[in-house]
C-alpha cells in the first residue's frame, strides 16, 4: 500500500485569501494547520508520516509572512526534502492586486500582521510581497482573487487541488480584457483581438462568447477556426512537456479588447477540445 501523504502548502498575501483556501480544503476532507511555523515544518511531516489515521492522508498547512525571512528562505529546500518522508508536497499562493488588498483590509478593519504605527498598511503590504516572493515564484499554482469573489475563489481551488488527482496537470483557460490588464498569473497568453469582433454588431454587443448567437458568429469566420486550431496544435505539443516536468497547474489566457466576446469564446473553446481528451480543464472568465 502507497503510504504517501499529500501535503498542500497555502501561502499568499494576507488579504488575498488564505484562510478561505484552508476552509475550502478542511471542506474537502483535509486536515488543516494555519500559521505553522517552517521551522517545524519537516518535524510536523515526521508526525504525520508516522501516524497511521486516515485524516492524515491528506494534510494542508498555512504558512505566511510572520516567519523569520530566513525561514522564508529555506521553505524551498524543505519542500524539495519533503518526498524523502513519503509526502507528495504541492505549494499554493494566494495574491491580489495591492489596491484590492488595501480595499479589503479598509473594508474589514483588520490589522495588518506586519503593520503598526511605525510601519503603514501600504508599506507592510509591500515588505509581505518581498518576503513572500521566493514562494510565489517557486508555486506550482498561483491564484490571482482580485477579481475573484469568495464563491468563486472556492469553486477554483475545489477544481484545481481536491478534486485533482495528485501527479496529474489541472489546466485553467481563461478570458480576459486588455483594457483591464492582462491577468499576473498566466503561463501563456493569447491575443485574440485580430479575430471579428462581435461587438459591433449591435444585435451582439450585450451577449458574450457563451451565448449562441455569439458563438454562430464566430463559427463561422474561417479566421477563428484557423486560429483555434492552431493554438490547438501548440497546446497540443506544450502540455505533454509541462506534465513532464511535473508541473500541476497550467493558466491559459485568452485576451481580447474588453473580456466579453472572442476570448470567452476562445476559452470555452478550448476548454472543451482539451476535456474531450480527458484533461482537468477549468474555466474562468475575468471580466464578465
Amino acid at each position: 500500500m502507497d503510504d504517501t501523504r499529500r501535503f498542500v502548502i497555502v501561502s499568499g498575501l494576507s488579504g488575498a485569501g488564505k484562510s478561505i483556501a484552508l476552509h475550502a480544503l478542511e471542506d474537502a476532507g483535509f486536515y488543516c494547520v494555519d500559521n505553522l511555523p517552517v521551522g517545524i515544518l519537516e518535524t510536523f511531516a515526521r508526525h504525520v508520516g508516522a501516524q497511521d489515521l486516515p485524516h492524515f492522508r491528506k494534510v494542508a498547512v498555512g504558512m505566511d509572512a510572520r516567519n523569520h525571512p530566513h525561514d522564508l528562505a529555506a521553505l524551498p529546500a524543505v519542500l524539495d526534502g519533503l518526498p524523502a518522508l513519503h509526502a507528495k508536497a504541492e505549494l499554493i499562493f494566494v495574491d491580489a492586486s495591492d489596491e484590492t488588498l488595501l480595499r479589503r483590509y479598509s473594508e474589514t478593519r483588520r490589522k495588518h500582521p506586519l503593520s503598526s504605527d511605525e510601519v503603514p498598511l501600504a508599506e507592510a503590504i509591500a515588505q509581505e510581497r518581498a518576503l513572500l516572493d521566493p514562494l510565489a515564484m517557486r508555486a506550482d499554482i498561483r491564484i490571482d482573487t482580485t477579481r475573484t469573489n469568495v464563491h468563486e475563489f472556492r469553486a477554483e481551488i475545489r477544481e484545481l487541488v481536491t478534486q485533482r488527482q495528485p501527479g496529474t496537470l489541472a489546466l485553467q483557460f481563461q478570458s480576459f480584457g486588455f483594457k483591464y490588464g492582462v491577468p499576473s498569473d498566466a503561463d501563456f497568453v493569447f491575443d485574440v483581438r485580430c479575430l471579428p469582433n462581435p461587438y459591433w454588431d449591435l444585435t451582439l454587443r450585450d451577449l458574450t462568447g457563451r451565448d449562441i448567437p455569439v458563438i454562430e458568429f464566430l463559427d463561422q469566420a474561417p479566421l477563428v477556426e484557423r486560429l483555434a486550431q492552431d493554438i490547438g496544435g501548440f497546446l497540443d505539443t506544450w502540455i505533454g512537456q509541462f506534465e513532464e516536468a511535473n508541473r500541476t497547474y497550467l493558466t491559459i489566457a485568452f485576451g481580447c479588447t474588453g473580456g466579453r466576446h472572442r476570448s470567452v469564446y476562445m476559452a470555452e473553446r478550448l476548454a472543451r477540445r482539451f476535456t474531450a481528451r480527458g484533461k482537468r480543464a477549468a474555466i474562468s472568465h475575468r471580466d464578465l
